[in-house]
């Protein structure tokens, strides 16, 4: 005789049931009260959970001598296991359906292992030209010598039915708490075995050591954040599906160019000379080509002009077709001139201004221009020295180096 029917109920079978005829009954109910079905959830959660405890021989055990109170007891009660995990594992893996959070009854698959993220620092000619590097990474792989099940004669815990954990109480002075704490019986792990059946080649843990060298192909054209996959590269481990290897392009900066897309963007300084009459002035692109640019003869170049390279500047990652170069000139005065020099330079030039006629009302008065320490300097620069500027800027303002100034593009 059993103390209480109610779980037997549930399944709508007699306490004389045998296992075969227990989970025969279980699947039945369960598929006319899944909720994806339109059944009842928490008449679909009771029949679960009486078919885990009668399913269990010490479980049901306790609740055919003592009931529903003796699983409390002993901390085996209901709820310990989710019921889509024991719908899925009767069902080959589906039926945890939109009521779980699964995909509307589908089979959920075996879940994924983390994905691993490397970044690879690659310098901007590399990206210009592309380039192949070698990563060698230090993975978990399963055991060769027992295909990832740690040995042999490897039994489903009783203890914890499988699960690793069990659900034990607690007293917490007046109160009563339930907590999952790792099984003791097989140490968390679900499953057992003799310790003369563990493999020798892995310990009984299922996982070897292995060293992977992995290809990295960088594409010309790639950017900086551009992330390169290799599909389930990662640790492996048994009942999952491997995480991917993930590359991230982290750029390096450059002393002369600048990117913004596929247009690059240089600083060049042009002697005076040059400025003002003319001539050839070389430019080191990022393959180590020399750009031989002519500037006119009777072109005067003024600091701050730009002007652009058509088709010299970064391959597109997918047809490789190049964008532009921006030249930003500026000129290089002399910090004296001989003044044997001055009378040619007269000759050559543009005459001077002529001195604007004053009334004769203002009076005239010497000054004498002094140069400016560093300081005083980047304050002029910032504020422009225009009609509008002035000496009273933000020191906030100073130090972000901003203003009219600036005459190239950043990347």
């Amino acid at each position: 005789m059993v103390k209480e029917t109610k779980f037997y109920d549930l399944l709508g079978v007699s306490p004389s049931a045998g296992e075969a005829e227990l989970k025969k009954a279980y699947r039945k109910k369960a598929l006319s009260l899944h909720p994806d079905k339109g059944g009842d959830p928490e008449l679909f959660k009771e029949v679960t959970s009486a078919y885990e405890a009668l399913s269990d021989p010490q479980k049901r055990d306790m609740y055919d001598r003592f009931g529903e109170a003796g699983l409390s007891e002993s901390g085996g009660g209901m709820g310990g296991m989710d019921p889509s995990d024991l719908f899925s594992q009767l069902f080959g893996g589906g039926g945890g359906g939109s009521f779980f959070g699964g995909g509307g009854g589908r089979p959920r698959g075996p879940r994924k292992g983390k994905d691993l993220v490397h970044r690879v620092k690659v310098s901007l000619e590399e990206l210009y030209a592309g380039k192949v590097t070698k990563l060698a990474l230090q993975k978990n792989v399963l055991c060769k010598g027992c295909e990832g099940k740690g040995g042999k004669n490897v039994q489903t815990c009783r203890s914890c039915n499988g699960q690793g954990v069990k659900m034990q109480l607690r007293q917490l002075g007046p109160m009563i708490q339930q907590v999952q704490t790792p099984c003791d019986a097989c140490s968390g792990q679900g499953e057992t075995m003799a310790a003369k059946d563990r493999c020798k080649q892995c310990s009984g843990k299922k996982v070897n050591s292995e060293r992977k060298v992995l290809e990295v192909r960088i594409e010309k054209g790639m950017e900086n954040g551009q992330q390169i996959t290799f599909k389930e590269e990662a640790d492996q481990a048994p009942g999952i599906v491997p995480g991917d290897v993930i590359i991230v392009v982290d750029v390096k900066p450059h002393d002369r160019f600048q990117r913004k897309g596929n247009d690059l963007y240089t600083d060049y300084e042009v002697d005076l000379l040059t400025a003002l009459a003319g001539g050839k002035i070389q430019i080191l692109h990022l393959d180590d080509r020399a750009l031989s640019v002519e500037i006119a003869q009777g072109e005067v170049i003024k600091p701050g002009t730009v002007k652009v390279l058509r088709s010299q500047g970064f391959p597109s990652l997918r047809h490789h077709e190049p964008g532009d170069l921006y030249v930003n000139l500026s000129v290089a005065f002399p910090d004296s001139m001989p003044l044997e020099s001055i009378p040619l330079l007269e000759k050559a030039l543009p005459a001077r201004r002529k001195l604007a006629k004053l009334d004769s009302k203002v009076d005239t008065e010497d000054a004498e221009l002094e140069d400016l320490d560093e300081r005083e300097a980047r304050k002029a620069r910032t504020n422009g020295g225009g009609p509008h500027g002035g000496m009273d800027i933000d020191e906030d303002d100073e130090e972000a180096g901003g203003g009219p100034n600036v005459q190239c593009a950043q990347s």
